[in-house]
């Protein structure tokens, strides 16, 4: 079945990814992530650091521009060695609200540098500013249970997705937040909320573990993405070892 699934959905996206240069928690370098994707087969991949509300590794009281330049190195230096090898390095950023997360799609650095109110703006206002440049919001594991979350936060009405698989979770090579329930609530958020549903790995070294979304077609931008998810195009999800469609039913 996973090999009909392969076939049917050859473009395989990571939409959750880390670099050392923008988050704290993570590994490894762009770069490295970059070669380390296009080895495992992706088609593309999403680089999605922690920002300022999260666990970022720049400098937080950097003045705006040299942060945001900064912060944006991981994602440079990914996207120049993707356009080396062969694979499609796109930009998004996780936001943090005291451990509630968001990924953000469809902005970019040019976005952050005009836009210096996003370090103090709540989680509305992202939404909206967010939305004012065609982006997408997708809340990153909502169900998540960790020491660093204080409490569980839903805000449907300001987000356009859900996290419904996060490999983190569920997939058996996980080290780290490993626990299937919190996919199966995520999942049952979104249903009962009418959102659609992603997946990533939330991954930060090399050690890939496979997640993320799987076209029938080849994507070419971070709007193209948008417009497929939110316009309920035909894509499968994977935690790197089950396959589920896009309700997280699961498949194989």
């Amino acid at each position: 079945m996973s090999d009909k699934i392969r076939e049917t959905y050859p473009y395989l996206y990571e939409t959750h990814l880390h670099t050392a240069q923008g988050s704290a928690c993570a590994r490894s370098a762009g770069r490295e992530m970059a070669r380390a994707c296009k080895e495992y087969g992706y088609t593309g991949i999403f680089v999605t650091d922690h920002n300022w509300g999260g666990n970022t590794a720049v400098d937080r009281n950097l003045p705006w521009k040299e942060w945001v330049e900064r912060f944006c190195k991981g994602y440079e230096d990914a996207k120049e060695e993707g356009d080396r090898i062969g694979l499609d390095v796109f930009f998004g950023y996780e936001a943090g609200f005291d451990a509630t997360e968001f990924l953000l799609y469809g902005i970019d650095k040019n976005w952050m540098l005009e836009n210096p109110v996003l370090r103090h703006a709540g989680i509305e206002e992202q939404y909206h500013l967010v939305h004012q440049n065609g982006g997408m919001v997708i809340h990153a594991h909502p169900y998540r249970e960790a020491g660093y979350i204080p409490a569980v936060r839903l805000f449907p009405e300001w987000v356009d997705g859900v996290e419904g698989i996060n490999a983190a979770h569920s997939n058996s090579y996980s080290g780290a937040h490993s626990n299937r329930i919190f996919d199966e609530r995520a999942i049952a958020y979104a249903k009962k909320n009418h959102l659609p549903m992603t997946a990533g790995s939330d991954i930060h070294h090399t050690d890939l573990l496979g997640g993320g979304i799987a076209f029938r077609r080849k994507l070419f931008s971070a709007a193209d993405y948008i417009k497929a998810v939110l316009s309920d195009e035909d894509y499968v999800l994977t935690n790197g070892q089950n396959w589920y469609n896009k309700e997280g039913k699961r498949l194989d």
